[in-house]
């Protein structure tokens, strides 16, 4: 199989090619193309990608091409991992929200609205290409809001599933704390993307999760951001994206004296691009683990392997709703187990949901719906209105001027304002 990755020319690609290399068996490629605008940032990363493959005896072929066209040409399945406006914007999107008393964070609140406003009519244009080159091709969207995008694809009638690491993440770190093999762990994961809760942690068939809270409450914690006991009195273990709401205040008031993660990020992304650019370098460097997306390889070829192999397994995916979660709408998007093959991904039932994360869910759900809505259409009204429905905003005077502050900001990666 060609596998295509849009984006490739991100530092995060090398810990694609680990996975893709480690697991062969499971996912045989005969082509990895890599796609990128950036032509300087794209030899680089082709270059240690093709050092990777070959230290690890790996037949595939390297490509790369800055037209998508090109790039997807014939591919079976095609990987989204674009950031619009790179660093530089994501510094804005974690830094502009607390002008207004708001978090500043990529992916969301205000700031993932910023993002979503990018993001969506890019990625739109280039499933629109897929489709001509690609017709068969299942799209796999990494590329942030995942929940807001994947509803963009798929309400445009695109094959497409969206993936984000955070479920795996936590198979992972339930298995070693209960020293077991990632696999026999399975998660009552649910909710919408960087809005979910474990609410059981099957081990062989057995719920284990009194156990793991019992035992391991602080290091859990620890790894959240979140006092050990909540998550006692909650019974469930949250993902590190709900300390945006169960700790706003405290999470302004440490980011008002913090550098930002984009900045991080940015010299991290610098001294990667050094690394790969020495030909000496054919293994992923160990920063590159601090870059984020763990286990993010891992979690692409499982999908890619199931669509493509129909092996009807379960994984923990972005779908449409139709029916899981009784109080969305059918169209919405949620994150929950489903069984994958090569009809695409059906979610397994649910169990009711409480009331303390019902709520939640349908508020930022709702959001999501009006996000779209505004990335698709435009006008600062309907960014206004999709922050006035944001729980991490939802005043009208913050709405009012955050609304103008990001379509400032952003003006000229919204065609819509470009002219106003």
């Amino acid at each position: 199989m060609k596998l295509a990755v849009v984006g490739g020319g991100s530092t995060y690609t090398p810990e694609l090619i680990d996975g893709f290399a480690r697991l062969r068996d499971e996912l045989p490629l005969s082509e990895i193309a890599l796609a990128d605008p950036d032509e300087r940032r794209l030899g680089l990363v082709a270059g240690m990608a093709s050092r990777m493959l070959a230290r690890a005896g790996h037949p595939a072929k390297v490509t790369t091409s800055t037209s998508v066209e090109e790039g997807v040409e014939g591919a079976g399945a095609v990987l989204l991992q674009l950031r619009v406006g790179g660093q530089a914007a994501r510094n804005v999107d974690e830094t502009l929200p607390l002008e207004c008393g708001c978090v500043g964070q990529e992916t969301t609140g205000a700031g993932g609205l910023a993002k979503a406003l990018r993001t969506v009519p890019v990625v739109l244009d280039i499933a629109e290409k897929v489709r001509r080159h690609a017709p068969d091709a299942w799209i796999v969207d990494f590329t942030n809001p995942v929940g807001i995008v994947t509803r963009a694809l798929l309400d445009a009638g695109h094959r497409a599933i969206g993936l984000c690491n955070v479920a795996i993440g936590f198979q992972r770190r339930f298995a070693a704390a209960l020293g077991v093999a990632p696999e026999r762990i399975s998660l009552g994961h649910v909710g919408l993307n960087h809005l979910t809760w474990e609410r059981s942690v099957h081990l062989d068939g057995e719920d284990v999760l009194p156990r793991l809270l019992d035992g391991h409450a602080e290091e859990l914690a620890d790894g959240l951001g979140l006092p050990a006991s909540l998550l006692r009195h909650l019974g469930v273990v949250p993902s590190y994206y709900l300390r945006y709401f169960y700790e706003h205040d405290q999470v302004v008031a440490e980011q008002r004296t913090s550098p930002t993660r984009a900045a991080e990020v940015a010299a991290m992304e610098s001294a990667l691009l050094e690394m790969y650019a020495d030909p000496s370098v054919d293994t992923k460097p160990e920063l590159l683990g601090k870059r984020g997306g763990a286990f993010y390889s891992e979690a692409a070829v499982a999908l890619i392997a199931s669509l493509a192999g129909d092996r009807g397994d379960v994984q923990v995916v972005n779908t449409r709703n139709a029916g899981t979660l009784p109080f969305l709408d059918d169209d919405a998007v949620i994150e929950v187990p489903a069984r994958v093959g090569a009809g695409g991904a059906v979610p397994l039932p649910v169990s009711p949901v409480e009331p303390l994360y019902r709520g939640l869910i349908a508020h930022v759900s709702a959001y999501e719906e009006l996000a779209l809505d505004a990335a698709l259409h435009g006008g600062e009204e309907r960014v206004r209105d999709a922050l006035l429905a944001n729980p991490l905003v939802g005043q009208a005077s913050l709405s009012d001027d955050l609304a103008r502050m990001l379509v400032e900001a952003n003006r000229r990666f919204l065609p819509w304002a470009v002219s106003r």
